[in-house]
């Protein structure tokens, strides 16, 4: 593979990173990763969650805890409840990223903010695999803005209190996997009790993102 860590996490002259998408499907994986910051290129995963849904319904699920090669920080402990007792005898990334590839398959990918996930599992990938990951992406956040244009933030707990759902493990990867899977069915519903299409309501927004 000749593309560099950066021309992947840029999305450049490159076929190993996916398309973001702007669609609602009914069968996708969604994902999210907990991680010791926020740089790809230099911080690492630390908790990995994911649900499988066919047919707008969860059909299996995936989450392990990872053992990253620096200790995580106070912050990052105070914000996920993960420390570094927790992930001491947990999987190393390569071990655990190639069982989360395999989970995922050809699947589109949904998550919140998911080209930060992404460009984790890209740059994972890259070091464990030598290969990025091109599957294509939908962002819960990007449709947000554009269903949603007059809310002035569209953070996972905005949607949450927006569709009066519940969280108890925020910052924890597989709940919050849940908490988006519930957040796009609501944005779908929304799109299909709206008397007009998806792309009519992407098109007239578009400016607001």
């Amino acid at each position: 593979m000749s593309a560099t860590l950066l021309e992947l996490l840029e999305n450049k002259n490159t076929n190993e990173k996916g398309k973001s998408l702007l669609q609602l499907v009914d069968s996708y994986t969604v994902i999210d990763l907990e991680t010791t910051g926020l740089n790809p290129k230099t911080d690492e995963i630390i908790e990995i969650g994911a649900v499988k849904v066919v047919d707008n319904l969860i059909v299996k699920s995936f989450q392990s805890l990872v053992r990253p090669t620096v200790p995580i920080s106070e912050f990052i402990t105070s914000l996920t409840k993960i420390d570094n007792r927790m992930v001491k005898d947990a999987p190393v990334l390569k071990d655990i990223l190639g069982r989360l590839l395999v989970f995922i398959g050809d699947d589109i990918v949904v998550g919140h903010n998911v080209n930060f996930d992404v460009n984790f599992i890209i740059a994972g990938s890259l070091r464990c695999f030598k290969r990025g990951f091109p599957n294509d992406f939908i962002d819960t956040m990007r449709i947000s803005r554009r269903l949603y244009p007059k809310e002035k933030h569209h953070r996972l707990c905005d949607l949450e209190e927006r569709f009066s759902l519940c969280n108890e493990n925020a910052h924890r990867a597989l709940s919050d996997v849940m908490l988006t899977k519930e957040c796009y069915d609501h944005m779908k519903e929304y799109v299909e009790n709206s008397g007009i299409s998806l792309l009519e309501l992407m098109h007239q927004n578009k400016s607001q993102e």
